[in-house]
């Protein structure tokens, strides 16, 4: 469980692997309950602002370029063509205003339950959600599950799943009723993205991804994996799945430069989709 001690250090502990991370605190500047979840935001120290959902670390200012930039870019990149992109989450808008930096995209459909998460970025974080205005950008807050089990057949070149954890309301993000539907919403070369965790600590939910998404239809799964400094043991990944039978090869470009990112770069694409030893015996072992 989350804890803020009277030395101002929050802790978020991950019992089930023995770990904790901290961050030391300036002040809260926010808590309010939604009608889906408790979201508070803190003044740290030395990462900026921090959001917390239901006691969780979501993002802070320092750091959160890595999960957004990474979400977004190596999908991107890998589709030959991207125009209609969903982004199934993403409440804070981080991974939006990375979509809209693709000048092939001409429609991102943001669908997050919680329109407070939204509304809370922009006044906390408001370097995320500085593209809301773009005219390419549609913010929807209903229920992403539902939406895309409506989503017209083949209407969709890239999905992006920027969830919180598979406990809540997310969980059903997670299954295979709701990738099956993502394939049907997909076009015969689209290309989906989802954030899997940590492949160090929840290794077991890679795998169940991967299985979901070949039973749902998709062809071929690869992960990426990338540092993710405030989440559980610091090391990240998101899974890339394609309605073929098999991944693209990604497009290099300058991105540092084309984009104006921080982290992603052709070189750094390429080292994320390296399958670390431990991870590529446990993924052929459960074929």
């Amino acid at each position: 469980m989350p804890t803020l001690d009277d030395k101002h250090w929050f802790t978020e502990v991950e019992d089930v692997a023995g770990s904790a991370f901290s961050l030391l605190i300036r002040r809260k500047l926010h808590e309010e309950r939604s009608d889906y979840q408790t979201i508070e935001v803190y003044e740290t120290e030395h990462f900026g602002n921090l959001m917390v959902i239901d006691g969780f670390t979501m993002l802070s200012s320092r750091e959160n370029f890595l999960y957004h930039e990474m979400l977004a870019h190596p999908v991107l990149l890998t589709h030959p063509a991207p125009k209609r992109v969903c982004i199934i989450g993403g409440g804070d808008c981080g991974t939006l205003r990375e979509v809209l930096k693709h000048d092939s995209v001409e429609q991102a459909m943001q669908i997050d339950i919680d329109e407070r998460v939204t509304r809370i970025a922009e006044q906390f974080f408001p370097e995320l959600t500085a593209s809301n205005d773009d005219p390419r950008a549609e913010l929807l807050f209903s229920d992403g599950i539902q939406w895309m089990a409506d989503a017209e057949p083949g209407s969709l070149d890239v999905i992006i799943v920027d969830s919180t954890d598979p406990v809540g309301p997310a969980q059903g993000l997670f299954t295979a009723d709701f990738y099956t539907d993502c394939r049907r919403a997909l076009a015969d070369d689209g290309l989906l993205v989802q954030q899997s965790e940590s492949p160090l600590f929840h290794l077991d939910i890679i795998t169940s991804m991967h299985q979901d998404l070949r039973s749902a239809g998709f062809g071929a799964v690869r992960t990426l994996f990338f540092p993710q400094a405030i989440y559980p043991s610091g090391w990240w990944s998101a899974t890339m799945a394609a309605t073929g039978e098999a991944i693209p090869d990604f497009r290099r470009i300058d991105a540092g430069a084309a984009l104006d990112t921080t982290y992603y770069n052709a070189d750094i694409h390429a080292a994320a989709l390296a399958q670390p030893q431990f991870v590529r015996r446990h993924l052929a072992a459960q074929d």
